[in-house]
């Protein structure tokens, strides 16, 4: 069996479930050595965990930590320094949100606003930069940044997080730039992805799908099985963003 992530060690934060959890699984099944995050969800984690296959050597683990606590941040890659040597994947899949109406400016408060920011923007950054010294290590290392369709067409959950998507997409390729030739950096902005969070959406999903041409939303294992290609197959692409929407964003 030919395993393309075999010996590959992989960070993926916010991994406890859905679109993270797949990637994990993902990523594990091609023989890579899997780190599972996040920041509160313990049991989850260690359900997700437990799911990961193994092949003989293979080596996966949890590490809880916070990536809008820089410090947390800091101690995980220790953690991974200590228990691995070095980093050949980081996929910055954290995330949180807020529903806020977008014309409802006053709703959207300083703690929203700085939790959206800290988490998909700084965290983000921060995961990168901490992770550095671990990457430079690999040799040939790819960093993926799961963005959203909303950093293109501002709409989303609130104002706030259709800004950090877009901020981070330009800071997608600002890091390919910088840290080229010998890291890879993209992002993926996925469509709207059946997870535990639209559960009871009701009429909204439906029309969604009526109007996405591919006539579904997007799985969690859509999400994953594109950074699969960015990692395995697409090795001449750094500083793009990859839309998985199923045509949504065209209509």
């Amino acid at each position: 069996m030919i395993l393309k992530l075999r010996n590959k060690v992989a960070l993926i934060t916010g991994s406890s479930r859905g679109i993270g959890k797949a990637i994990a699984l993902r990523l594990a099944n091609e023989g890579a050595n899997v780190i599972v995050n996040a920041a509160k969800s313990v049991r989850e984690a260690e359900t997700t965990l437990s799911e990961l296959t193994g092949i003989k050597g293979q080596r996966h683990c949890f590490v809880q930590a916070d990536v809008m606590v820089p410090e947390q941040i800091t101690d995980m890659m220790i953690r991974i320094k200590q228990q691995y040597g070095y980093l050949d994947i980081l996929v910055n899949n954290a995330g949180i949100t807020s529903f806020v109406e977008h014309d409802k400016l006053d709703e959207l408060t300083i703690e929203i606003f700085d939790g959206i920011y800290k988490t998909h923007l700084r965290g983000a950054f921060l995961c990168v930069q901490k992770a550095l010294p671990l990457m430079k290590k690999s040799g040939n290392a790819s960093i993926v940044n799961i963005a959203s369709v909303a950093a293109l067409t501002a709409i989303g959950s609130n104002i706030a997080y259709c800004a950090m998507k877009a901020a981070l997409v330009n800071m997608t390729k600002s890091l390919a730039r910088a840290l080229s030739p010998n890291i890879r950096v993209n992002a993926i902005s996925p469509g709207l992805t059946e997870t535990d969070l639209i559960k009871g959406w009701g009429n909204y999903t439906d029309e969604q799908v009526q109007k996405t041409p591919l006539g579904r939303l997007a799985t969690c294992e859509d999400i994953a099985n594109a950074v699969f290609a960015l990692l395995t197959s697409l090795t001449y692409v750094t500083g793009q963003n990859i839309i998985v929407d199923g045509g949504r964003i065209l209509v």
